[in-house]
């Protein structure tokens, strides 16, 4: 069978495939809309591709409808599947007018799928939808749910929107810094109780929420720093809903812990514990390196210390972990380590170390492929504490000497 020949200028210049929206710039050259939306989007010299002269990220692009139905004519000529009409472009009027139907109860449900339905089409949809005040119609919409004790359920399409049109525009920084209800209903989604798995898949979405707000706040949110609020979120590290709840989990954590007190909150909501007991399932590397981080965190504390030497496990885990996981592992992995061995110090940490093999380890980490900061940290801890481990039996001696100037 002999190959079709496409005509070329069907073809976009950026994908060089079939193009199935044309749409030409005011260069004059045509591009399939998705492609080039996308290069005007993630470019930082934003110029046409073809000709290099200068085309602003809001350049109107206008639909080649001549081009396109030569296309689809085309394609039936060659019995290629053909392509669909593209849709009409989202206008800001229907948006607002589903924002509207919001505050009606019998249409608020189908208005908030028809927004998540738009909103996960495409990229120029989310944009409309966030120029049209949507993030703070669903930020609105969540607190009235709050107030007046709707089930959660009516709430997923809401958090499923408002994640997919998140920005960290000044806009949406401003609406979190204001609304501290917003906070409230976000906690008491997660408080709800779990009878069924949409609880399990609205809790999901409220957690990967929450992550986001907490990267964009930029004061200690009331409700954030309480200590209940700290429980309730800990506690889905031991409950382990889904692998999305358990990876927001730790990044609220991780968000959390240099503001104010929380550090010392979030051990006392025996995070610590926890957060071992997940590393010895052995997670996904990403989940590890969030358990490795939150940990070295909450050690730097004298009480996150005392937690995480009260496991039986624990140090044995760290250096288990050690140049088996990944390079940010083996940072936070070692830091740990130097903190347990200089502010505790006690015999029994430092006959610890050595008998779970972390003193083995910390000399591999000087041999390894390391970064240099990390071999000094670990030839200070070696260096520090020789005098220990220098008589013992379990380690070679040569290998503590060798790294002890």
């Amino acid at each position: 069978m002999e190959e079709i020949e496409v005509p070329q200028y069907f073809i976009c210049p950026i994908s060089l495939q079939i193009m199935r929206d044309p749409v030409t710039a005011f260069t004059g050259i045509t591009y399939d809309r998705e492609s080039i939306e996308q290069w005007l989007n993630t470019a930082e010299d934003t110029t046409c591709p073809v000709t290099k002269q200068p085309l602003p990220k809001d350049s109107d692009l206008t639909p080649n409808h001549t081009l396109r139905r030569l296309i689809q004519a085309w394609c039936i000529a060659n019995d290629v599947d053909r392509i669909p009409t593209p849709k009409s472009s989202l206008d800001k009027t229907h948006v607002l007018g589903l924002i509207r139907d919001l505050r009606v109860d019998h249409l608020c449900v189908v208005a908030l799928k028809k927004m998540e339905a738009l909103a996960k089409e495409n990229e120029k949809n989310r944009k409309c939808m966030e120029e049209a005040g949507v993030a703070k119609a669903m930020v609105l919409f969540m607190v009235r749910c709050y107030r007046e004790g709707r089930a959660i359920s009516a709430l997923e399409e809401a958090l499923s929107i408002l994640h997919l049109i998140w920005t960290q525009s000044e806009k949406i920084k401003g609406l979190v810094n204001q609304n501290h209800d917003f906070i409230d209903s976000l906690a008491w989604i997660l408080r709800y109780p779990e009878n069924g798995n949409d609880q399990v898949v609205v809790k999901t979405k409220a957690l990967v929420v929450l992550k986001l707000v907490m990267e964009v706040a930029k004061t200690s949110l009331p409700e954030c720093s309480k200590p209940e609020f700290f429980k309730e979120i800990v506690g889905f590290l031991r409950k382990n809903i889904s692998q999305q709840a358990t990876k927001s989990t730790l990044q609220i954590l991780v968000e959390a812990c240099p503001l104010g007190r929380n550090r010392w909150k979030i051990v006392e909501a025996n995070t610590v514990f926890h957060l071992i007991e997940l590393e010895l399932q052995k997670p996904q590397k990403n989940i590890s390196e969030l358990i490795f981080t939150l940990l070295a965190n909450l050690c730097s504390c004298a009480d996150g210390r005392a937690q995480f030497l009260s496991h039986a496990g624990s140090i044995a885990m760290v250096s288990k972990r050690i140049l088996r996981v990944s390079p940010a592992v083996d940072d936070q992995a070692v830091r740990i380590l130097s903190l347990i061995s200089k502010f505790p110090a006690t015999d029994g940490v430092l006959s610890e170390m050595l008998r779970v093999g972390a003193v083995t380890k910390l000399c591999m980490v000087i041999q390894a492929n390391c970064a240099v900061y990390l071999k000094e940290i670990a030839r200070g801890i070696l260096k520090l504490h020789s005098s220990v481990w220098n008589n013992s039996p379990c380690i070679a001696v040569y290998l503590l000497t060798a790294y002890q100037g």
